[in-house]
């Protein structure tokens, strides 16, 4: 069954902020809670359906690429939804604290969760686009901290059960027709309380640190183009897979070339000379040091554009490349030695009678109009 709109589901604009996303989401929530409606189908259906448009729409990296590229686009990413109430509980618990003044259910401390993704960007040169490259690239990430292998306590030490719990992360509370657990305030849903941390970490179980990676960049890629490196975004919790790292391209301008798509646009001047009588003029070119011979024809008028097929931009997972486009400017001399004035001279006596009997005709035609 193919996917709704997220922005159609949420009933709120492509434009809207993040207030209004987060308003929209909290009237559906309310109104399908699967508490509110036990045994209604259509309504846990809805539920679903809101809580995934809002996780999407929520995040602007994965909004950035819905709007872009769609559901296809987050497919890519490795995005599947919620399986179930429990996973959408797992994730939400502390937005439904904020909408409802409670949690939802329990969200089980140790359940696994994917880290967070993280996002690069890099700058490349037309030419760098055209030819693809390899670029070593720096970030810093969060790794599991090598003192205390993640655990936040100094080796041989062991945490204490939470007293407010008794170790169990949840706080069962009632309100209304509700009956749910909430996150206990104390040890944010651990169960325990390390009174002696890390050193290393300060009991967080993570440190950052740098990492260097080798990017390859395909050939033909544009602005805005995305390269995702799986398991190379931060570390996850409760022994959950990393997140990816993402690598926003960014082409910088050319000072001789214009591109749009896959094709190029480039401008070269030509003397009258050569536009009247034509001639073969050599034109730079990417990813060619030796340039590209254009054929300028006879009779060539100004601002007439000339197309190289095939030397455009490559275009992305083909064998097939874009066009150039040559726009043709004729330069007229500002001086002239005194032969080739007299050579310009005799060239327009040769052309004086085919311009009177051009004018007669044009005036006699006015005339009779």
């Amino acid at each position: 069954m193919q996917k709704r709109d997220y922005y159609e589901i949420l009933g709120i604009s492509r434009s809207s902020e993040e207030d209004d996303i987060k308003k929209a989401y909290r009237k559906l929530a309310m109104k399908y809670h699967p508490d509110r409606n036990p045994g209604d189908g259509e309504a846990e259906e809805r539920f679903k359906e809101a809580a995934e448009a809002y996780e999407v729409l929520r995040n602007p990296e994965k909004r950035q690429i819905y709007d872009q590229f769609g559901h296809d686009g987050l497919a890519g990413t490795g995005f599947r939804g919620f399986s179930g109430f429990d996973d959408i509980f797992s994730s939400f618990g502390d937005i439904f604290e904020d909408f409802f003044g409670f949690g939802t259910r329990s969200r089980g401390r140790s359940r696994a969760r994917q880290g967070q993704n993280l996002r690069y960007d890099l700058e490349l040169s037309l030419e760098e686009a055209m030819t693809g490259r390899e670029e070593e690239i720096h970030f810093r990430r969060m790794e599991v901290c090598s003192e205390c292998s993640g655990t936040g306590l100094p080796p041989g030490t062991q945490p204490q059960a939470c007293k407010t719990c008794k170790g169990r992360g949840q706080i069962l509370r009632t309100q209304g027709f509700f009956q749910i657990s909430t996150t206990c305030p104390t040890c944010q849903g651990q169960g325990r309380i390390i009174t002696d941390p890390c050193q290393e970490c300060s009991g967080a179980g993570k440190t950052k640190i740098e990492r260097k990676i080798t990017v390859r960049i395909p050939a033909g890629v544009d602005t805005g183009s995305q390269l995702r490196l799986q398991g190379e975004g931060e570390p996850g919790g409760n022994g959950g897979p990393r997140g990816d790292l993402f690598v926003i391209l960014h082409v910088k301008d050319h000072p001789f070339f214009v591109r749009e798509g896959e094709h190029l646009y480039c401008e070269i001047p030509i003397s009258f000379v050569q536009a009247a009588l034509g001639d073969k003029v050599l034109i730079p070119v990417l990813g060619s040091e030796q340039g590209q011979e254009l054929e300028i024809p006879a009779g060539t008028q100004p601002g007439e554009v000339l197309k190289l097929h095939g030397f455009g931009m490559p275009l992305l997972q083909t064998n097939r490349k874009g066009d150039l486009y040559v726009k043709v400017n004729v330069k007229v001399p500002k001086k002239l030695n005194q032969r080739q004035r007299e050579l310009l001279q005799e060239f327009g006596k040769t052309t004086e009678s085919s311009k009177r009997k051009n004018t007669k005709g044009f005036w006699d035609k006015l005339k009779k109009a």
